[in-house]
């Protein structure tokens, strides 16, 4: 069968939903810096974006840190040690305890290839008394290596973060995982598929084909037809039609049921978009394209109430990602960063909205209305992409520069 893989495709776009553009402490600290250079050490932009687009096809996905060429010392404490960030897939982590839907207690497993050797890890995430632990355990050839494994005493920051879409889980024996968004579409990307296996046979079996009479042609030994000189003289002489009105020359042109698919695939397309939470006007096919539609920005439209859970989810993650990293690097590090700051993320609006046409909006709404300042707060918000007191701040700079002038 030929496939459309069209369920890369919608795990794609959703994941475009959740795109970040921005990770700041409220204040845009010098000592958040930090952190972003742990963020981009470890890759994060091009790992969370899989993330997404893996979470809306296994509904859950995850992480935990880890210190790398730590010092273990005598009396069970670390010491230095770099901070890194474990991935990790919904196959890869096994919730152990859930409290009102969050996953308290982890373990993490995961596998791995050195010098040609297969080994694999498990990493166990426990939480007594307040305070967490981890303990990781090595394994070669499917064997446990004890002179490996490590124990860890930990605080009260959760080492580890998970994120699940934001969708009720119905099914059955899943506590602690997110609800897999393909699962409720796999009936409609089959017939997705099977609606352009058809239009693939039409065209593959549509070339023109050309029927000849056998009294227009001699076969030889092999059953190949060709034509003697006499029966060329013939149909020069008589034409296509023989003396007793006989065709000797047939075209054959199959048939492309190309309206049919078409119908199929609006039809097909609604569903899909629809089932997986975009509402029904997501995906059109017109003019033989599969175009995605942009006009569903509005706060009671299926798609951004979608969106809007889920990127809730997505700041959860990040933030949790962000505290845990900060707690790291003080308890390891020795560094003094304020694990309380409030850690802002701002999402890339540009899949939903057309950014400029709005700031043009806003603008004129500043000129239009001098006398409401919210309007001209909210247009340089938007315009330098800072935050409402920056933006005031600025306003007030402007308004002194004028006065000295």
């Amino acid at each position: 069968m030929r496939s459309l893989n069209f369920a890369k495709r919608v795990c794609a776009d959703d994941a475009n939903l959740c795109e970040v553009v921005d990770i700041n402490a409220g204040k845009t600290t010098e000592k958040f810096k930090g952190v972003l250079d742990i963020l981009k050490r470890n890759q994060f932009d091009t790992q969370y974006r899989k993330q997404l687009e893996k979470m809306a096809a296994s509904g859950t996905v995850g992480g935990y840190i880890r210190l790398d060429n730590a010092n273990y010392l005598s009396n069970g404490k670390v010491k230095g040690g770099e901070i890194c960030i474990n991935y990790a897939e919904a196959d890869s982590i096994i919730p152990l305890t859930v409290v009102n839907g969050e996953v308290v207690e982890c373990a993490f497993a995961g596998e791995n290839i050195t010098r040609g050797k297969k080994g694999g890890t498990l990493v166990i995430f426990k939480k007594e008394n307040g305070k967490y632990s981890a303990n990781t355990y090595f394994f070669e050839n499917d064997k446990n290596v004890p002179e490996k494994d490590v124990s860890i005493q930990l605080g009260e920051v959760k080492p580890f973060f998970i994120m699940r879409v934001a969708e009720v889980n119905n099914l059955d024996d899943m506590e602690g995982y997110g609800y897999p968004k393909l699962y409720s579409t796999i009936a409609v990307l089959e017939v997705l598929d099977l609606a352009y296996n058809i239009l693939f046979s039409d065209l593959d079996k549509g070339e023109k084909i050309m029927l000849v009479n056998e009294l227009l042609c001699k076969f030889d030994n092999n059953g190949l037809p060709h034509f003697t000189p006499e029966q060329k003289k013939y149909f020069v002489q008589y034409g296509e039609k023989h003396s007793d009105d006989k065709s000797l020359i047939h075209e054959y042109n199959p048939e492309i049921r190309i309206d049919d698919v078409k119908k199929i695939f609006e039809t097909c397309l609604s569903l899909l978009s629809m089932t997986f939470g975009y509402g029904t006007k997501k995906y059109t096919f017109e003019s033989g394209q599969i175009k995605t539609a942009t006009e569903y920005i509005g706060e009671r439209q299926d798609a951004m109430q979608e969106l809007n859970k889920q990127r809730y989810e997505a700041s959860q993650y990040i933030t949790s990602i962000c505290q845990a990293i900060i707690w790291f690097s003080n308890t390891f590090h020795g560094t003094s960063w304020n694990l309380d700051e409030e850690i802002c993320v701002q999402f890339d609006d540009s899949y939903i909205t057309d950014k400029q046409t709005e700031i043009e909006s806003m603008r004129a709404d500043a000129i239009s209305f001098p006398e409401v300042v919210e309007f001209k707060i909210r247009y340089i918000m938007l315009r330098l992409n800072c935050e409402r007191d920056e933006a005031i701040k600025y306003i007030q700079k402007t308004v002194e520069d004028d006065l000295n002038d």
